[in-house]
């Protein structure tokens, strides 16, 4: 068995172990996937009453802004399905010794630590928001465009790439900062500046923001240019950006975790 194919079945029993989990608890699983179908619901109102009272915001139309909803929530979905639980948890590991368990493990670290958790009560979110990026373009009566379709797919798996780099890089602090209450609210920092357009913060007091958050620490980047391939305008040098910010956090994130696990101190020290 190749190294590579190795992983895919681990993450394959990962995901059937963790499914087993949840079906145990049925009556909590159905009920945790009623609340992320009632907030989606609750956000689609809101969006829809905005829309009766203005004709765009930031430049953005009701359908290509459903659209990006859309992407924000299916991202959100992998996210939260593959990667939250497991930083979270992270601190804990950390606090009470149990990470010396898993580094002993004969496998790569950072696998481990970010996906040996899959919480499928948040997958649904990723059908859901393709159930309204689908509709959003119904809307829009666009036309199919393989190139713009494989373009934008392409730049998705880019934002995800560089949130979950940001996800890595906050728990890996816990080593030092133990308490995981920061990781949490940091998070909630990114996925709402994440939810908006970054029209909504290229101007006046906000301006400062919008350049940290797009040159600095490029959150916005995440959903916006692949919204921007298929339903705006579009930007190659934005294109660039994201690809090569990808690439960059990805590789110091993995240099940042292991840098952190060096300064941990186990359980038996």
């Amino acid at each position: 068995m190749t190294r590579l194919g190795r992983y895919f079945r681990l993450l394959d029993a990962f995901g059937r172990f963790a499914l087993a989990n949840e079906m145990a608890f049925r009556g909590n699983f159905i009920m945790r996937v009623l609340v992320e179908v009632l907030w989606l619901g609750i956000l689609l109102v809101f969006y829809e009453t905005l829309f009766t009272y203005t004709k765009t915001v930031g430049g953005w139309e009701a359908y290509p802004y459903l659209f990006f909803l859309g992407c924000y929530y299916s991202l959100e979905g992998l996210i939260e399905t593959l990667f939250l639980e497991n930083a979270i948890d992270f601190a804990d590991m950390v606090r009470t010794g149990n990470l010396d368990f898993y580094l002993l493990k004969p496998i790569d670290e950072q696998f481990l630590v970010s996906l040996r958790k899959i919480d499928w009560s948040t997958a649904t979110k990723i059908p859901l928001g393709g159930a309204i990026i689908t509709f959003a373009l119904i809307r829009m009566g666009w036309t199919f465009d393989l190139g713009k379709l494989v373009g934008f797919l392409a730049l998705f798996t880019c934002g995800a790439a560089l949130t979950y780099s940001f996800l890595l890089t906050l728990s890996s602090m816990s080593v030092w900062l133990v308490r995981n209450e920061n990781l949490t609210e940091w998070w909630w920092l990114f996925t709402t500046l994440m939810r908006y357009p970054r029209e909504n913060y290229n101007y006046g007091w906000s301006y400062p923001l919008y350049f940290v958050c797009w040159y600095i620490l490029p959150v916005l980047l995440v959903i916006n240019v692949p919204a921007d391939v298929m339903v705006q305008a579009v930007e190659p040098w934005n294109i660039v950006w994201l690809v090569a910010a990808a690439v960059l956090m990805l590789y110091v994130s993995r240099r940042f975790f292991f840098f952190a696990l060096r300064s941990y101190s186990s359980a038996s020290s």
